[in-house]
């Protein structure tokens, strides 16, 4: 009887029984048509970009990607990043816990506001900040009386960015805290354990790997958002792009081989990710296989 688990963290390897009867053809036809439709839409186009990024030579590739222009365009990526990734990661672990460990009324509803970002275009979600901190918004006045600049600004940019991908790390902790229950943290306090004690000693070592899951989504998205960062960023030069945005510009002025060569990069960051997200996978799963042979073992 095989035990199947719906976290993508932790499926299980399907026992020596086989789960399905379908003749051997039928089997490599599926895998083929699998292998097809990731080459067609995802190796060929990857391969794509580094040939058109690399066609004019190595001299080219390196003059675009060290042109002020686009080391502003990264350097405005690596801080967006850095300030939405750890504060999504500190969102996550509290709505997380809070969702999983306690019943509280607005629980659902908690849920559905953060699923919200899934569901909403991005943007629509950089025009809400438009409304809400533009010249002509809600706040638009304010802020120009007191000389803040949000919108067309840098802090635009990261308020976009935290709002597109705060899902990422909260929708991987609920359900794994969820299937871990209560049962240690109420055992910890018994103990004489505090909140702070029970968190960092017992509820984050259980959910390390999926933590790192969602945060390796959530700075791969970070990264290559462009949807609302592109309606809140005025689209200036040196000042207010990122990379994906760059490479935009690029692109519509027929400069393609500098395009493609700050394609390459958010290319290499999806390589990096698939990586760590295979790595963190098969160290998951791992973890779990030996964790049922421990308990198999004790009944």
């Amino acid at each position: 009887m095989s035990a199947v688990i719906s976290h993508p963290l932790s499926v299980l390897p399907v026992p020596a029984s086989r789960a399905t009867q379908e003749p051997a053809w039928v089997r490599w036809l599926l895998i083929s048509i699998a292998l097809g439709w990731l080459g067609l839409f995802l190796f060929i186009p990857l391969a794509a970009i580094f040939t058109e990024a690399l066609r004019k030579g190595l001299e080219v590739y390196w003059a675009s990607l060290v042109d002020p222009d686009a080391l502003s365009a990264i350097k405005l990526t690596l801080i967006a990043t850095v300030i939405a990734v750890p504060a999504n990661l500190v969102f996550g672990i509290a709505a997380a816990w809070a969702i999983a460990k306690f019943e509280f009324r607005g629980k659902q509803l908690l849920l559905t506001l953060i699923d919200l970002p899934f569901a909403v275009s991005p943007v629509i979600a950089g025009l809400i900040y438009v409304l809400l901190f533009g010249a002509q918004g809600w706040f638009g006045e304010w802020l120009q009386a007191h000389d803040v600049k949000i919108i067309f600004a840098v802090p635009g940019i990261v308020l976009a960015t935290i709002f597109v991908t705060f899902p990422f790390v909260a929708r991987e902790l609920i359900p794994l805290m969820q299937a871990q229950g209560t049962e240690e943290e109420e055992a910890a306090v018994t103990m004489g354990a505090s909140g702070w004690q029970t968190l960092w000693r017992v509820t984050l070592p259980n959910v390390k790997w999926g933590l790192l899951y969602g945060v390796i989504l959530c700075n791969a998205r970070a990264m290559g958002e462009f949807g609302a960062v592109s309606v809140v960023s005025g689209h200036i030069r040196g000042m207010t792009n990122t990379l994906p945005l760059h490479v935009e510009i690029l692109y519509n002025e027929y400069n393609f081989a500098a395009a493609f060569a700050a394609a390459s990069l958010l290319a290499g960051l999806a390589l990096v990710t698939l990586a760590l997200k295979s790595a963190v996978e098969w160290k998951t799963g791992a973890e779990l296989r030996a964790r049922n042979e421990e308990t198999s073992n004790e009944h």
